[in-house]
């Protein structure tokens, strides 16, 4: 069986008067994560992710940022989107792993959650899915606390057509 990897990469500041979504949970927090989408860095890595695994345009080209229609939009929507588009050209996805990079708040009593929702919209049993935290140990903007970094990288496979039931 072919399979293909992508990888995916994300970084969106801290902004007073957001709301905190990663892997699409909203997480309780002072600041939340600026962008033209609800700023979900994990979510767009995993989308970039799939769309290099499966080579797509990159989600700047297919979700443009200056476009109204996805103005405060849930990335974890347009993942069901790429998800979609991926099935079209012949791909699905097999495993998702992830890290996710910032100092505060804590991400572990959210990383289950995290995997549930992006193995629900991927598709995919939760096993398949993987959420990392960690910290930048004080360097740069992600260590100061001025913004949240994730890391993606996603195997597709050959899409499976639908067995006759």
């Amino acid at each position: 069986m072919t399979v293909r990897a992508g990888t995916g990469y994300d970084v969106h500041r801290l902004e007073a008067g957001r709301r905190f979504v990663l892997g699409g949970v909203e997480i309780p927090f002072e600041r939340g994560l600026a962008g033209h989408s609800d700023g979900d860095a994990l979510t767009h890595a995993v989308v970039d992710a799939l769309f290099g695994a499966c080579g797509l345009p990159d989600i700047g080209r297919r979700f443009p940022p200056g476009d109204p229609r996805y103005r405060d939009a849930s990335i974890v929507d347009l993942l069901g989107q790429a998800v979609t588009l991926a099935q079209a050209a012949g791909w699905q996805p097999l495993s998702l792993d992830s890290t996710v990079v910032c100092e505060r708040p804590r991400l572990a009593p959210y990383v289950d959650e995290m995997r549930r929702v992006l193995a629900e919209q991927l598709g995919l049993p939760v096993e398949a899915v993987n959420v990392k935290a960690k910290t930048n140990e004080g360097l740069d903007a992600v260590g100061r606390g001025e913004a949240v970094a994730a890391h993606a990288i996603i195997l597709v496979g050959p899409r499976r057509e639908r067995q006759a039931e």
